[in-house]
């Protein structure tokens, strides 16, 4: 990942040139002067205080271990009202936050990778730091996308956990956005996603002789916020029949690749399938919002919550451009950055005294939101998807 840069509108130099071959609906720019997002706009950590981007030369992708009780408290020092992270169930049937869908090591030198939910508990928290003074974990690789493996060092770090433990260690002010994680390349039948989302609705606590289930959402939550989402269709529809207490959400790349199944392949599918299940909400990858605006709409017309997901939110201009399309908020892995750059964007000002006294004691209208003409709002949907490489 390139280092992350916002640009800011400002520095455009002309805002009646428009890049070619873009082109954008124009009532999706007319959405976006009629109305921002009604009510609270919630900021998300990513997998705790933002994703390990180790390729990255940014140094605050690689600041804390991603997924871990250390990674949650932290971001809880900021002004986020969730963190998200990655929810898999271990072969013993516990669930555990871990992204990758294969944990690897090396181990006399060889390259060892196994596939998680192959792993049982025991094993799998055999991996990287050790909470236990004196012991050593398994040392910790990461593939990229291009095949390298890297070790995956960070500058703070911490052992890997289970959901149960996020629910006993982190901030009980913090809302827990649980992402169902499966294989894309993997089918799943009715009954194994009944299995694996049962497990997750309950902890599984490891003793000599046996293994104790409880249900550790409902026992652990209580007034923690929660809510469940999933790129797999069917997972998603499940948990929505599996309990009614928490909402669920679909995962969606908006469009930005496409799949074999159809539900998964744009704006237009998503909100098709939160209706037809009872979902109550979509998170969409940010540029399918920026390159399909006009599905806003239809999203807040459905009656359906709209988070967004990607580095896109890592630009301050594109998640306060989010927050005037009606957007209700965004994961971001720079959480003081963004969050800072929210409270700014967002809050409304403290008026000066000087403006109170001449309005005799009247605050200006209109002082926190920008009054953009709808040539600069087409020209900042167009301009928003190229700011990060």
């Amino acid at each position: 990942m390139a280092l992350l840069k916002a640009a800011r509108v400002a520095d455009v130099p002309n805002l009646d040139v428009v890049a070619p071959g873009l082109v954008v609906e124009a009532d999706a720019a007319v959405a976006v002067r009629k109305g921002g997002a009604g009510g609270r706009f919630s900021v998300i950590g990513h997998r705790g205080k933002g994703m390990n981007a180790l390729a990255s030369a940014d140094r605050r992708l690689q600041e804390v271990r991603e997924n871990t009780v250390r990674s949650f408290n932290d971001a809880a020092r900021f002004p986020v009202d969730y963190v998200e992270f990655d929810v898999q169930v271990t072969k013993d049937g516990c669930p555990i936050i871990f992204h990758d869908n294969f944990i690897l090591t090396e181990e006399y030198g060889n390259i060892s990778q196994k596939r998680v939910t192959d792993l049982q508990l025991e094993d799998f928290i055999q991996y990287g730091p050790q909470n236990e003074q004196g012991k050593i974990g398994k040392p910790l690789l990461r593939k990229m996308k291009d095949g390298r493996l890297l070790n995956w060092n960070v500058q703070s770090e911490d052992a890997l956990c289970t959901l149960q433990e996020a629910f006993e260690k982190v901030n009980p002010r913090l809302g827990f956005n649980v992402e169902l994680k499966f294989d894309d390349n993997l089918e799943y039948q009715e009954e194994e996603l009944t299995r694996i989302l049962q497990a997750i609705l309950k902890a599984c606590v490891t003793t000599i002789c046996s293994c104790i289930f409880f249900n550790v959402i409902f026992e652990y939550a209580k007034d923690r916020p929660i809510l469940f989402s999933s790129f797999q269709p069917d997972a998603a529809q499940l948990m929505r029949k599996l309990q009614s207490t928490y909402p669920v959400y679909f995962l969606t790349n908006g469009g930005t690749e496409i799949y074999t199944d159809v539900r998964r392949n744009s704006l237009e599918e998503a909100i098709k399938l939160c209706l037809g299940s009872g979902l109550q909400g979509i998170v969409s990858e940010a540029r399918g919002i920026f390159r399909h605006p006009a599905a806003v709409p239809k999203i807040k017309e459905a009656n359906l919550s709209l988070l967004t997901y990607g580095t896109l939110n890592n630009v301050p201009e594109a998640v306060y451009m989010q927050h005037l399309m009606g957007v209700n908020g965004v994961i971001v892995d720079l959480v003081p950055e963004i969050t800072e750059a929210v409270s700014e964007l967002i809050a409304p000002p403290e008026p000066e005294p000087e403006v109170e006294k001449l309005n005799n004691g009247q605050a200006t209208k209109g002082a926190a939101t920008p009054n953009f003409s709808q040539r600069e709002i087409s020209f900042l949907l167009r301009l928003i998807p190229e700011l990060v490489q």
